[in-house]
């Protein structure tokens, strides 16, 4: 344990980063799916800053109601301040509760690295908009001017309705949608946003990241069965449809769809499809004028052949070195070791590392997304 955290510091020298950790999380049976992804997360700066800030902003840790939250806020506290530069953590404390709030998790089954987020972003986001939420009620409470019905307060200002509340999750995650289908009949086109904290892209073999959001935004044909009800013809009609992103969030998660239901079998299957996926990435398909340009710091890379076994490990850019960290484990590798998760271009190859989820974050710096 002591030798990897040496051999790290070593390899680094004098160029290791000031006050940065760099520290394995050790393994609970199968919990590699929360480890890589958690180490995604940690090496999220703005992330990472904003749960340290409302950690020592909000909290009396004892007064405070244990949830998944300050189960995270206090294991990147205990990493960030460790005496030691780097070693080994047990995140004992989360996973359980983990478990505790998700029966999906509770087993010692091989679980998906891409729920996991998807459940902790989304848990994250519930408890700020609850606590956000009962702290404006103590407000209205106390102000004798304002009635609230039957407890419930609704979100109205002079009669128009408020934005949702915006937590510094959805500022560093979330991006918007714009879902345009167009009548081929009056042409009117109907646009519906929604939001997004990570993009689901359907890959193909020797593709792009480039080429899977093209795919993602190219227009469908919408007759026979599938026509769309148009309200100017109050018909069904033939449409066009497309997604477009309108607004670019500032830390871009895609999700590569690696696990594929084949019918014929009956079950699922892993793509090992050769995506390429670059350091610097251009978004050119949004509604904004300007290419948004983003930058690779993190890859959570599934190893193995099938869907239902295998193991997570992440790659990481912390300070322009690449490290990569597998549960305990953490070493420096070469910014080139990246490309060996792009995939492969044989069905049956030997190298079963396939990046699985990417984290971009924005270059813009003036970015007020």
């Amino acid at each position: 344990m002591g030798a990897t955290g040496s051999k790290l510091e070593k390899a680094l020298g004098d160029q290791f980063p000031e006050g940065e950790r760099y520290f394995g999380l050790e393994n609970f049976g199968n919990t590699c799916y929360c480890n890589s992804v958690l180490q995604a997360l940690y090496f999220c700066v703005p992330f990472r800053e904003q749960l340290l800030e409302y950690y020592g902003d909000v909290k009396n840790p004892g007064d405070v109601e244990e949830n998944l939250l300050t189960c995270l806020a206090e294991l990147f506290m205990q990493i960030s301040t460790q005496k030691k530069k780097t070693g080994v953590i047990a995140p004992k404390r989360f996973v359980q509760r983990v478990k505790k709030e998700n029966e999906l998790f509770r087993g010692y089954m091989h679980q998906d690295a891409h729920e996991f987020l998807n459940f902790l972003l989304n848990e994250l986001v519930d408890i700020l908009e609850k606590e956000a939420n009962s702290a404006k009620g103590l407000k209205e409470h106390s102000s004798p001017t304002e009635k609230i019905a039957n407890g419930i307060h609704v979100a109205q200002a002079n009669g128009v309705r408020k934005e949702p509340f915006v937590t510094w999750v959805h500022k560093n995650f979330q991006g918007i949608l714009t879902n345009e289908t167009k009548c081929l009949r009056c042409e009117t086109v109907t646009a519906r946003d929604e939001t997004f904290l990570d993009l689901s892209l359907d890959i193909e073999q020797n593709s792009s990241i480039t080429s899977c959001l093209k795919n993602f935004s190219s227009t469908e044909t919408l007759n026979a069965e599938d026509k769309f009800f148009c309200d100017k013809c109050c018909s069904l009609q033939e449409a066009q449809k497309r997604m477009k992103i309108k607004k670019p969030p500032h830390i871009l998660v895609i999700h590569l769809k690696r696990f594929k239901y084949m019918e014929q079998l009956g079950r699922y299957k892993k793509l090992s499809y050769r995506v390429v996926f670059p350091l610097e990435l251009k978004l050119t398909n949004t509604m904004e004028d300007a290419d948004c340009e983003y930058s690779l710091f993190a890859v959570v890379v599934h190893v193995g052949s099938g869907p239902n076994h295998g193991h997570y490990v992440s790659l990481v850019k912390s300070h322009n070195h690449w490290l990569f960290f597998d549960d305990e484990n953490v070493e420096m590798i070469d910014e080139s070791a990246v490309q060996t998760s792009f995939g492969s271009a044989q069905e049956y190859a030997s190298n079963t590392d396939h990046g699985y989820i990417l984290f971009y974050e924005s270059l813009a710096t003036n970015n007020d997304h």
